[in-house]
């Protein structure tokens, strides 16, 4: 609104509609239980799910209690994604059940973008994970001055979910992130917290596409 009103423009904040798209989906969908699921979201561009993606599955390996399911991106079809996963007996991938799958998820191995903050407010304790080309992330770190990359911690502004960026991104770091978010009472119970948090910053203001509406209706009306 800070923003907004350095230009004379009124602006209204109307709540986040991806808040109640989740909660919606939540109400019709009760029933999902947990089951020794880890949800791997490695982007939607084929660049950079081949960067991400072979180090979520390395990590699958020492997991084999629990299944890894990969969300697929649209328009990527299956056998992009049946050329990574020989070898490895606990993952499969599935296609437009990203939701379903985050409703009986235990963790999440998340790349950066709108993935996080969903992930997030579906409860689900999660690690991101961001590697891009070397030039382009060196030039993006000089350009774009932000201390997080996650719109978890962007919003939160502190780190509330770990990021493993470029150099970090490595197969002994998200096994031990992950071991973390699938065993520690302490850190899942400051997880919850933090995004109870989230979700109540989000939703202030209330329904937000009933309020948008709303305001659109009255400045329709009366200017």
């Amino acid at each position: 609104e800070e923003f907004y009103r350095k230009w004379n423009y009124e602006a209204e904040y109307v709540g986040h509609p991806l808040v109640e798209v989740v909660n919606e989906w939540q109400g019709r969908h009760k029933s999902a239980v947990k089951a020794n699921t880890v949800a791997l979201l490695p982007g939607s561009r084929k660049q950079e799910i081949l960067k991400k993606l072979p180090v979520m599955l390395e990590v699958s390996r020492h997991f084999t209690e629990h299944e890894f399911v990969i969300a697929m991106a649209p328009g990527l079809d299956k056998e992009f994604y049946n050329s990574m996963l020989s070898g490895y007996s606990n993952v499969k991938a599935v296609s437009g059940k990203t939701y379903d799958l985050l409703m009986q998820a235990n963790a999440a191995l998340v790349t950066s973008g709108t993935a996080t903050l969903e992930t997030a407010l579906f409860g689900v304790p999660e690690v991101v994970c961001y590697k891009g080309s070397t030039i382009s992330y060196e030039i993006a770190k000089r350009v774009i001055n932000i201390k997080y990359i996650s719109l978890v911690n962007l919003i939160m502004d502190k780190p509330v979910v770990k990021e493993l960026i470029q150099h970090e991104l490595t197969v002994s770091n998200v096994k031990k992130e992950l071991y973390e978010l699938l065993t520690s009472k302490a850190r899942i119970e400051q997880l919850q917290e933090d995004y109870s948090a989230l979700k109540a910053l989000l939703s202030k203001g209330g329904h937000a596409s009933a309020n948008a509406a709303k305001a659109i209706s009255n400045f329709l009306q009366h200017g």
